[in-house]
């Protein structure tokens, strides 16, 4: 058994270095994989093909379940870089509590990005601030009441977009009292900088295309409304002031498969509590491209 493992780890490695990458990733590759070959528990390797692609995607296969498959090595294979990814998103700490019927689970990411080794991040100061401040919101709560009330705060993340450009994690959060609640905040990042993205920030070299996407949201909406009556939307309404006017610049969005660009809204936002949180795709025909 020691001797197939060994042998499967040296065709990992001689796959790995049949792929292209830079001599400084190469050399950091090799030192990973020399570490993981001295502490290994177990090793399984799937081989999708052989030729390239095929072996690439079983050596970040192998990577990955050493990984989970030993803690001890989770650092050592840190050192091996990713094909095709220069930005990592992992639980940077997670804040949790349970006193009486009051519960909290709160979930921090922290973006690296490669090539920036030892430098902040500079999205990642505004993630940990808007994680204090839905732990805020929660311990303010339960001080409140005393901690005799019902109340529930979790909070999960998960990347959305990931191209050469763009990083977007999403920040799920459902706050239960009565009922749920669902608060949805996507931190866009660009990944040559590491700074956060506002809409009207990636818009401004668009002139009028911010006004023509909520537009083109508003007809959405409208078709929406018009095929399916158990779909409601503040639009057109019999309370105006209520009705979504149009793009602020300030709305949460990402970037699909398509590269389309997709606005998301909490609930409430922009249509009753029973719809939940909603997203629109704005076509490329409207935004044009990314």
């Amino acid at each position: 058994m020691k001797q197939e493992e060994n042998r499967q780890m040296d065709n990992l490695k001689s796959e790995y270095e049949s792929i292209p990458v830079p001599k400084e990733a190469k050399e950091r590759m090799l030192a990973g994989i020399a570490q993981a070959k001295k502490e290994q528990k177990g090793v399984i390797i799937m081989k999708f093909a052989k030729k390239t692609g095929g072996a690439a995607a079983a050596a970040m296969i192998a990577i990955t379940v050493l990984a989970n498959a030993t803690p001890a090595l989770a650092n050592a294979m840190e050192q091996i870089p990713v094909i095709g990814s220069i930005a990592k998103v992992v639980t940077f700490r997670t804040y949790e509590d349970k006193k009486n019927h009051f519960e909290a689970d709160i979930k921090v990411p922290q973006v690296t990005i490669e090539g920036t080794e030892g430098a902040q991040v500079p999205a990642n100061k505004s993630i940990e601030d808007y994680a204090n401040e839905l732990i805020a919101m929660y311990e303010e709560e339960v001080a409140r009441d005393n901690g005799e009330g019902h109340y529930g705060l979790d909070s999960s993340y998960k990347v959305v977009t990931d191209t050469d450009r763009y990083l977007c994690i999403r920040i799920d959060t459902t706050l239960t009292m009565a009922s749920g609640t669902q608060y949805v905040k996507i931190f866009t990042i660009d990944k040559s900088t590491g700074n956060v993205i506002s809409l009207k920030e990636l818009l401004k070299d668009k002139p009028g295309v911010l006004e023509a996407a909520g537009n083109n949201i508003k007809q959405q909406m409208a078709d929406q409304m018009a095929a399916d009556d158990n779909i409601i939307y503040f639009y057109n309404s019999e309370m105006p002031e209520d009705d979504f006017k149009g793009l602020t610049g300030d709305e949460s969005y990402y970037f699909n498969d398509k590269g389309e660009l997709v606005i998301a809204f909490a609930e409430y936002d922009v249509a009753p509590g029973y719809m939940g949180a909603v997203e629109f795709t704005i076509p490329a025909s409207v935004t044009g491209t990314f």
